[in-house]
């Protein structure tokens, strides 16, 4: 409504979904949650929270699961700890407890993000941005970041919180305007046109000095335009049903994109 803020993709509804109303997420409230998005119609759903034990991982599995099935793709933050992610220290994850037999151990519908400083320069990854070469994906902006807050106002806020909600909008973009490719492509595509730098940076919560390209499995920053000019060049191998949902979208052409931020109340326009 070009009030405050504005996003980058116009072709999108955003449903608000409430995970953590006070304290820390219970697994089966993420599980949920994601479940409920998925039904209602996302093709994105963002995850701006996390925690250091999930006593139910296998419930929030299934959810991760269901979510592939129907072609949905997560994107969770890293973290603010200033610490290396592991499989077993940040959670929800992609790491799947029992995947199966001959299965992948792994949500290939999954984006772990970090946050980035606005500073190109030894400073790139934010201070308090979790990393791993391993269970972090790509970087994007989280510090400095104008958004909304409670009772109509903006604030400029920092965390994985705000840099994961970026990667959900330039995913929403390629979701809409190339609905053939699937929640997998949509993943590859940002990781694979993210922007690389060469430079040695500041890991986070030490003082060591590493190259960035460490830090996550891309070695990159989400980056739209390339984004788009790589999507525009891919096949999509997404399977058309009749008159089902392109995209995840509905009859009205809108891509439909969940949030499950814990500060937002529950509502669908």
């Amino acid at each position: 409504n070009d009030l405050g803020i504005r996003g980058v993709a116009n072709n999108v509804e955003i449903m608000s979904v409430r995970v953590v109303p006070d304290g820390d997420e219970r697994d089966k409230d993420v599980a949920n949650a994601i479940r409920y998005a998925v039904d209602n119609g996302a093709s994105v759903i963002n995850m701006s929270f996390g925690k250091g034990e999930s006593p139910r991982k296998e419930v929030v599995d299934k959810a991760i699961k269901y979510a592939m099935k129907h072609d949905v793709l997560l994107i969770h933050a890293a973290g603010n700890d200033g610490s290396e992610n592991k499989s077993d220290n940040n959670f929800p994850n992609d790491r799947l407890k029992k995947p199966g037999l001959f299965k992948s151990k792994y949500a290939k519908n999954w984006i772990e993000v970090g946050a980035l400083h606005w500073t190109v320069d030894e400073n790139l990854p934010a201070s308090f941005s979790n990393y791993s070469n391993s269970f972090v994906d790509v970087f994007a902006p989280g510090t400095e970041i104008y958004s909304t807050v409670p009772n109509d106002k903006y604030k400029d806020e920092q965390g994985t919180s705000m840099a994961a909600p970026v990667v959900s909008g330039v995913a929403a973009v390629l979701r809409s305007y190339f609905p053939d490719l699937t929640a997998e492509q949509v993943k590859e595509v940002l990781l694979q046109s993210s922007t690389k730098q060469k430079i040695k940076v500041v890991k986070p919560g030490t003082s060591e000095k590493v190259p960035f390209s460490q830090l996550s499995t891309s070695g990159g920053m989400v980056n739209a335009y390339d984004a788009v000019r790589l999507a525009a060049s891919v096949k999509g191998k997404k399977k058309k049903k009749g008159n089902s949902r392109s995209g995840g979208g509905s009859s009205d052409g809108k891509t439909r994109t969940g949030t499950t931020k814990k500060d937002v109340a529950a509502a669908r326009p």
